[in-house]
């Protein structure tokens, strides 16, 4: 009897780690690695100031810490996935569709990635908040993990329809030419927003952040 119950237990566990895994592969189906852990390769850009450290993307304020990395590839409508850390009052961008000249943040687009917790940022607009789409779309606050903790992200873009998700959490979602339609929120131009293809950055501002975990799942 005792023997039949421990087989049961190792085959039901066996049976729960299939499916464990089975949907852990469902989930990442799909998904691409843009960074190996070891190199830059794929990526083109300021290569002084984003360094390769213990399987981290770190930019490195030594180096100068400004400047942009972005992939050598373009994407149009994606799936992006990454973790990131920041250090205190940290700052820096996710460019996208963005071309490899110029500021992404108006010929292409750039979310945020910010400490907007730190007490130098009491005076943002709400359009700077980590997760915003710069100066035309307000993501919501309070759902970074405390400064120094990783935070997991997702970015998905389906031009011109845009949802970020951090930490489980819907942060951002809409439709940045609609919300852009009687005049962005910054009031600058931004031509960037009717680009649907180009290159995927991380755009420095000289602090120290590090990312890790970046897969994309490119969508028609």
């Amino acid at each position: 009897m005792k023997l039949l119950l421990l087989r049961t237990f190792w085959v039901v566990l066996a049976l729960f780690f299939s499916l464990s895994v089975g949907s852990l592969q469902a989930q990442e189906a799909g998904f691409v690695s843009l960074f190996d852990g070891q190199s830059l390769t794929g990526w083109v850009g300021n290569k002084s100031s984003y360094l390769v450290k213990e399987g981290m993307i770190v930019i490195e304020p030594k180096g100068g810490g400004g400047g942009n990395l972005y992939t050598e590839k373009e994407y149009g409508n994606f799936i992006l996935r990454f973790e990131f850390q920041l250090t205190p009052g940290a700052n820096n961008g996710l460019g996208i569709h963005a071309p490899l000249e110029g500021d992404a943040a108006y010929v292409g687009k750039e979310f945020q990635i910010l400490d907007n917790e730190a007490e130098k940022y009491a005076g943002l607009q709400t359009y700077q908040y980590h997760g915003s789409l710069y100066g035309v779309m307000s993501a919501k606050r309070g759902f970074l993990s405390p400064t120094g903790e990783w935070n997991q992200q997702e970015v998905r873009i389906n031009h011109p329809y845009v949802t970020v998700i951090l930490n489980g959490e819907v942060i951002l979602e809409g439709n940045y030419l609609e919300a852009s339609q009687s005049g962005t929120l910054d009031k600058k131009e931004h031509p960037g927003l009717t680009r649907s293809r180009g290159h995927i950055g991380f755009l420095g501002h000289g602090d120290l952040v590090r990312f890790r975990n970046i897969k994309i799942k490119e969508l028609p």
